[in-house]
Formats: C-alpha cells, sequence, structure tokens
C-alpha cells in the first residue's frame, strides 16, 4: 500500500472529530506544533511598516465547530490587523446590499495568477479587476460600498460576522496605510481612468485602508470562516447574516483566489475556502462542520503565513477536510 493511502486508511479508523471535542484538540496541538517549527522560516511584512513590529515567532489556531465548541491552542486572543482578510467582509456585505448579479458586473471571478497587488492583467488584459480577493478588486467592491455606507456600518457587519464587538480600527495600521499606499492609489487611479471605479478614490481609499486596519483574532476569524461553512448562518445565535447564495459564492471564490498566488498549490495540498492576510491571519470555511482561524505573522514569499500553511495542511489530511477527500464519516451512516 502507497505511504498516501497507508496515511489515508489510518486517518478513517480514528475517532470522529465532529462528535468529540477532545479529538479535534488533539489534532489542533499536533498542528499547533508543526506550525511552531516553521516560523523562522518566514518573515513579517515590512512594506507597511506598523507591521514589522509584529512577533514572527506569534502563532495561535482556533476551530470553532458547528455546536459553537472553540477549541484553541496559542496566540488566539492576540490582536493584529485583518489586512486582506477583510476583503471577504466587504465582499459580504457588498453582496447582501447589491445582489450577486450586480456586485459581478464591476468585478470578475477568476484567480489572477499574479501577486495581490499586481496591476499587470488589470492594465493589459481587463477593465475590470479578476477577482474581488486580490488588491484591485477589494478596491472595487469598496467603490461600490463607499458611497452607501460608512466605516462605522462595515465595522459593525465585520463584528456579526465574527461574533466579536471587540473588533476595533487599529489606528497605527491605518495611519501607516495611508502613508504608505502609494501602489493601492495607483490601483484605485487606473480603475478610475477606465471609469470603472463607482465612487472617488480618496474616499474608496480611505474606507480601503480603514476595512484592512480592523483588529481581529484567531477566534474571530474561526467564527467568520464557520459562518461561511454554515451558509451565512451564525450556528450559535441563529442569525442569518448572509444568504446561503451569498455564502456559496464567497466560498468559492475563496477556494480558487483567496491565498494569493498561492492558491493553486493550496487548493491541492489543503483543499478548504480560506482567505489569508498579510498581518498573519488566515479564515477557513469548512462546509457545514467548522471554522479555522489563524494568526501567524511570519509569512511566505507569497504573503501565507507560513505557520499556517503547516497546520492546515496536517489538519486537512488527518481529518478529511479537503472538499475533494474521501468521507468515511459520512459513507459509513
Amino acid at each position: 500500500m502507497q505511504q498516501d493511502d497507508q496515511e489515508l486508511h489510518t486517518n478513517a479508523e480514528m475517532p470522529d472529530w465532529r462528535h468529540d471535542a477532545h479529538v479535534l484538540e488533539e489534532h489542533l496541538q499536533h498542528a499547533y506544533v508543526l506550525g511552531c517549527k516553521v516560523l523562522g522560516q518566514g518573515h513579517v511584512a515590512t512594506y507597511i511598516p506598523e507591521l514589522a513590529r509584529a512577533d514572527a515567532y506569534a502563532f495561535g489556531l482556533a476551530a470553532q465547530r458547528t455546536d459553537g465548541t472553540m477549541v484553541c491552542c496559542g496566540d488566539v486572543d492576540t490582536r493584529f490587523s485583518v489586512q486582506s482578510v477583510g476583503k471577504v467582509m466587504s465582499l459580504a456585505m457588498a453582496l447582501k446590499i447589491f445582489g450577486t448579479e450586480e456586485v459581478f458586473s464591476h468585478v470578475l471571478m477568476e484567480p489572477s495568477g499574479d501577486s495581490f497587488s499586481s496591476i499587470i492583467k488589470l492594465d493589459t488584459k481587463s477593465d475590470l479587476p479578476f477577482n474581488p480577493l486580490i488588491n484591485a478588486g477589494a478596491i472595487q467592491v469598496v467603490s461600490l460600498l463607499a458611497n452607501h455606507v460608512e466605516f462605522s456600518d462595515i465595522l459593525k457587519f465585520a463584528r456579526r460576522m465574527c461574533q466579536d464587538e471587540d473588533i476595533e480600527l487599529n489606528e497605527p495600521v491605518y495611519r501607516s496605510e495611508a502613508l504608505t499606499g502609494d501602489r493601492n492609489r495607483a490601483i484605485a487611479y487606473l480603475l478610475k481612468s477606465k471609469g470603472v471605479l463607482m465612487a472617488e478614490p480618496d474616499l474608496t481609499l480611505d474606507l480601503y485602508f480603514k476595512l484592512c486596519s480592523m483588529n481581529v483574532t484567531a477566534k474571530s476569524l474561526a467564527t467568520l470562516g464557520l459562518v461561511l461553512a454554515n451558509d451565512g448562518q451564525n450556528p450559535m445565535t441563529g442569525e442569518h447574516i448572509i444568504s446561503p447564495r451569498h455564502a456559496r459564492a464567497i466560498n468559492s471564490i475563496m477556494f480558487t483566489c483567496g491565498m494569493y498566488d498561492g492558491s493553486g498549490e493550496f487548493g491541492v495540498k489543503v483543499g478548504i475556502p480560506a482567505k489569508s492576510g498579510v498581518g498573519g491571519g488566515i479564515a477557513c470555511s469548512v462546509k457545514g462542520r467548522m471554522g479555522i482561524g489563524v494568526y501567524g505573522p511570519a509569512l511566505d514569499e507569497k504573503g501565507n503565513s507560513v505557520g499556517g500553511l503547516a497546520s492546515l495542511e496536517y489538519l486537512s489530511h488527518a481529518l478529511h477536510l479537503h472538499v475533494f477527500d474521501y468521507h468515511p464519516y459520512i459513507i459509513d451512516e
């Protein structure tokens, strides 16, 4: 029997983590140890000066099941700026306000294959950004919102999606973003020059910088992932935050575009809809089962948490979380 097949057979005989939180906790602890071992291979983001202050050896994992059980390891209560994970929230809010057809008439649904801040294809191949999870696409989505909502509305929406009333604007990060965000300004003005930006660049960018500067925790992101995994409903409160159709669209785009230009490799190795941010966060949506939140500011060259990648790959294999995986519990039932 090949090694991969042996691993699958062994894991299939393990106790069902869905019904035993201790099983999930054991796997999460092992994933945490694996993640900690590779932190030295990454580096904190420095292009936003305030992010360079992060501790490269900070690391935390949180998983929340549909019954509300939260299992945690490490620095899960540390506040950090949401950065690109916030693009999931702005997309969710835009879909809720404007609907699927309107939103995706202003931004495409395709992986770009380029760096998250690249403008090459926007300038040469398409007047519209390739997807809502790269900078150009997120700025375009925020421009849709900018004439209709204020930052306080986005903040309230983020608190609902994460079930975290302590989410606030990180003022130092916001100021740092605003001072150094020339590439994002270039993107906004390029979109304006093409006649597709839906609000003035300065208004759009201010809202975008604030969106990226909201302070969250690994626990916050686990709940965000759980809401998306549960068809847009918070299973603890029963609140339908977004529709199942919108949750499906967001999960699909997270799967194909959520891990920057490492999304394809992540899709093969991990196979979970996820969105990362250069603040070190990753939010993962495991359909119908749980959300996973990561905090690990040591990043690889593509901007993804190195500890998070190692931990999530282990959890995907150990717990059969890949969307195309063999699910022995479902078959046995």
